[in-house]
């Protein structure tokens, strides 16, 4: 007896796993069928006279049951089989990539599937995250998705043109990717590569990286892995279709429509989970399977390599992190979004590598060719995966405009930086304001200083604000922080900034018609049953919501800059690991952040006014605000 080991012992136990979940279909197919066999058999039987006569009322009010059950059976099962084929199984937003755009980046995966011996990916696609795997896209809902857009909708696969260099566009590769195989044929994966490894790694460590994961189109094309995957991932899409309840209906009678749709689509929705619940265990040891069977036959290259990859994936991860949270989601916030990501972590990496000093031979490596050097064009690519960060981690319109517009790295401290330092000290002295105008006793005569309008947005006057005694209880809105209140003013603005800020976000969103506040239509004018093209909103947020403490230190720091480049000279800058700065005599200063806390939290304003003092900003002094 032979016994079977590496890849193909991998592959054997996928293959085996994969008929488990075919028997789980074709028994369920089995029971849907059950109840018609048996009145087949029952009028058959009765039509040769070998069961019952034609006079027997037992057997013949027998055969109508059997024969109305059998019909309502097949009727449901139908209706079931045909939500799970039609139901579309979801996509990766993902930005394609052409052969013409990246004749390099194709070659490149061709040898390398030829060198393990498995299919080459049908296409290639980047997506704005550190991973890489393979996605199946020859689904008939996603070629009918094909035909939609070229009658004008908008494909998730291309969530913004990308100019290609003499050819047709990424729309030509995501034609390819979603294109019908040949019958009995499976179509091969498409290749789904995280961008920041495209432009952080050099071409070598890019092949051995995505070495295990071209391997693994071998166990993709064949026909009982891919029947079995295809069958899971309708069953999964038709629990997402049941339930939302299919989709939005409209007609004369909506609420009868509803009332119907919603048993029917409950019901649909059981028999997928149950089917699901039953074939869960195999999928999943099919999938271990295929991933084992991949590693197995990608150690023959690029094995020692692949280490060294390894270790840059882990540090990508960490500068990418840093730049979406530190650096570009304050741009986000303002409506802006950096249009170069990819090349900002390169940046953000060099920066963290040089600190803490995490790569050896850093200055040699980086003498090697990157692979982003395989894309024709990498500042179009880069651009387009900016875009879908945006959408993918913040929210957002998928084209720019007015009030969401891209910005360069060169532009970055001025048009960001300096603006968000603005705006927030407008916010906070506005604040300041309607908490005088509020708290001014009835018939008093006004303040001198307000006898000609509002007072000068000074940070003098926002220091004396947070290191004054409270004037009284504080308001409603301020319950959730007075119970941990110190003395001043400072849980009252907390709070205030809190509300202020979350109904700022609120409209922003209504306005890009995003979320569940869009409505029915999204900002593209279609309906809003598919979240990823409809002005999706992101599936969760970058950084938890900030406390009203973490605001108003926020908008004090933001003061204190605005008063240092008034006053003082100083610049708005960027830090590719911290985000906007604070530069003095062209260096900067990471030494505010604990005389602001000290000022917000304690009431203690004395190392902030050293700090100052340092530096020569004047409080005193009125700030320029937007």
């Amino acid at each position: 007896m032979r016994t079977v080991a590496g890849p193909e012992a991998g592959a054997l136990a996928a293959r085996a796993r994969a008929l488990a979940v075919l028997r789980i279909r074709s028994t369920a197919l089995a029971v849907a069928l059950l109840p018609a066999a048996a009145a087949v058999v029952l009028l058959a039987g009765s039509a040769t006279g070998s069961i019952g006569g034609s006079q027997d009322e037992g057997w013949t009010a027998l055969r109508w049951v059997v024969t109305g059950c059998a019909l309502v059976v097949l009727l449901l099962a139908a209706a079931v089989a045909a939500v799970v084929v039609r139901a579309r199984p979801a996509l990766t937003p993902t930005v394609p990539v052409a052969e013409e755009t990246a004749p390099d980046l194709y070659q490149l995966i061709r040898d390398l599937a030829e060198r393990l011996e498995v299919p080459a990916p049908s296409a290639i696609a980047l997506t704005p995250d550190c991973d890489s795997w393979l996605e199946d896209r020859t689904h008939p809902a996603h070629a009918n998705r094909r035909e939609r857009r070229d009658r004008g909708a908008l494909a998730v696969e291309e969530p913004r043109p990308v100019r290609g260099a003499g050819g047709p566009g990424p729309a030509a590769g995501a034609d390819r990717v979603v294109d019908r195989p040949e019958r009995g044929v499976p179509r091969a994966p498409v290749l789904v590569i995280g961008s920041p490894f495209l432009w952080w790694m050099r071409v070598a460590e890019l092949r051995a990286l995505l070495a295990p994961v071209v391997a693994g189109t071998g166990p993709s094309v064949h026909p009982d892995i891919a029947s079995a995957r295809r069958f899971v991932r309708g069953l999964d899409a038709a629990v997402a279709v049941a339930a939302r309840g299919g989709e939005p209906s409209s007609g004369p009678a909506p609420a009868l429509v509803a009332a119907v749709r919603r048993p029917a689509f409950g019901f649909v929705g059981w028999v997928a989970r149950l089917l699901l619940r039953g074939c869960r265990d195999h999928a999943a040891e099919m999938e271990r399977a295929v991933a084992a069977a991949a590693s197995e036959r990608a150690q023959t290259v690029d094995y020692g390599l692949r280490i060294v990859a390894q270790e840059q994936v882990g540090l990508a991860y960490a500068g990418w992190d840093r730049l979406l949270t530190r650096v570009a989601l304050p741009a986000w916030r303002m409506g802006r979004w950096p249009s170069r990501l990819d090349a900002g972590v390169v940046s953000a990496l060099t920066e963290l590598s040089r600190r803490d000093r995490l790569a050896e031979g850093f200055t040699s490596r980086l003498s090697e060719r990157p692979a982003c050097d395989l894309l024709e064009e990498p500042g179009a690519m880069d651009e387009a995966t900016s875009l879908l960060a945006a959408r993918l981690f913040h929210g957002g319109p998928p084209e720019p405009g007015p009030d969401w517009s891209p910005v360069d790295w060169g532009a970055y401290p001025e048009e960001v930086v300096d603006r968000k330092w603005r705006q927030e000290a407008a916010r906070l002295n506005r604040l300041l304001d309607e908490r005088d105008d509020a708290h001014e006793p009835v018939g008093a005569a006004p303040a001198p200083a307000r006898a000609s309008g509002p007072a000068p947005a000074t940070l003098a006057r926002v220091i004396d604000r947070l290191t004054a005694a409270p004037a009284g209880p504080a308001d409603s809105a301020d319950s959730a922080d007075s119970a941990d209140s110190t003395d001043g003013d400072a849980p009252r603005l907390a709070a205030r900034l809190s509300v202020e800020v979350a109904r700022e976000e609120a409209a922003a969103t209504r306005a890009h018609g995003q979320g569940p506040a869009a409505g029915a239509e999204g900002p593209t004018g279609g309906s809003g049953g598919d979240p990823w093209i409809d002005g999706f909103a992101p599936a969760f947020p970058l950084q938890p919501p900030r406390t009203g403490r973490e605001l108003l230190a926020d908008h004090v720091t933001a003061m204190v800059c605005c008063a240092a480049v008034d006053t003082a000279g100083a610049a708005p800058g960027l830090d590719w690991l911290d985000g906007p700065a604070l530069l003095v005599g062209g260096r900067r200063r990471a030494d505010l952040a604990h005389p602001v806390l000290s000022l917000v939290e304690d009431g203690d304003d004395g190392p902030l006014r050293a700090w100052l003092g340092e530096v020569g900003v004047r409080p005193e002094k009125p700030v320029r605000l937007v």
